[in-house]
């Protein structure tokens, strides 16, 4: 399969795939919500099953229900809060998240001046993830990457520099670790390498004229960045100054979740339906 790389070759895969994915769409109400789910559907690749309840947590508890009774493939978060969703997700009775499973947030962006579809993480669940989170977290996003067609992924482990610093960064520790754990084989084929700044994880130029080699080379698929405030600030920073288009989903439940802002537009919410559909 051939690497995706921007969204519209990601609808038009699904359409020649014949994925139709039933998708359990709470509080739906709202018009670029809607709008999203119609298009899918029009596409081909998404059957909506508005769930809908004048009490929120209602809608939530039944579109839960509906992925463990098997009658739904993908959760997709309308006009409600999010703590009410994940409420319901995550209920030990009556949720969707597997024991030992990691409940974290991808995004996949695409930047005007980047040739490819960039991955990140984790930009607004795991506030500071652990050393066991962000192992999880690579997972993840190393399997999204390869179902977009990147049999290789590259995935920088960013922080402010590139060097190792216990006492002020220790995730930089964490990062070596993961480094050394990928070149075993444990993960796949894939690169791993980190701690590196933004700037040389996406930048060629930038890394030769720091003087630094990297195996990505200045050309990552993916990031996963050291905690939830330096990932949502990226995140906010590319789509608010550089227009960027994006796509987020949440993994680690029993199906990916679309988890799109309120205020998203709908094409956004169009392209994260399409992600999870994927």
């Amino acid at each position: 399969m051939k690497a995706i790389q921007c969204f519209d070759e990601l609808t038009e895969h699904l359409k020649a795939s014949g994925v139709k994915r039933r998708v359990a769409v709470v509080c739906g109400q709202d018009e670029s919500t809607k709008g999203a789910v119609m298009r899918a559907k029009e596409a081909g690749f998404a059957e909506p099953i508005f769930v809908d309840n004048e009490d929120v947590d209602i809608a939530a508890a039944q579109a839960v229900a509906l992925v463990r009774e098997g009658k739904a493939d993908v959760i997709m978060k309308g006009l409600l809060n999010t703590d009410n969703l994940l409420k319901a997700i995550l209920n030990k009775e009556c949720g969707i998240l597997p024991k030992g499973q990691v409940l974290t947030h991808l995004t996949c962006a695409k930047l005007p001046m980047y040739e490819k579809l960039l991955f990140i993480t984790d930009v607004a669940v795991i506030p500071y993830p652990t050393k066991e989170q962000r192992e999880q977290q690579l997972i993840y996003l190393l399997g999204l990457c390869r179902k977009m067609g990147v049999e290789e992924p590259r995935i920088a482990l960013i922080s402010c520099s590139e060097k190792v610093n216990p006492k002020h960064f220790p995730c930089t520790v964490e990062y070596q670790e993961l480094v050394e754990k990928t070149k075993t084989g444990a993960f796949g084929p894939c690169i791993v390498d980190g701690p590196l700044d933004l700037k040389t994880s996406l930048s060629p130029a930038a890394l030769h004229k720091k003087g630094l080699s990297s195996p990505l080379e200045g050309r990552s698929d993916g990031l996963i960045f050291s905690d939830i405030q330096a990932g949502n600030v990226f995140y906010k920073t590319i789509t608010l100054f550089c227009e960027a288009q994006t796509a987020a989903i949440l993994q680690g439940p029993q199906v990916p979740v679309v988890l799109t802002s309120r205020a998203d537009s709908p094409d956004n919410k169009f392209y994260s339906l399409a992600l999870a559909c994927v």
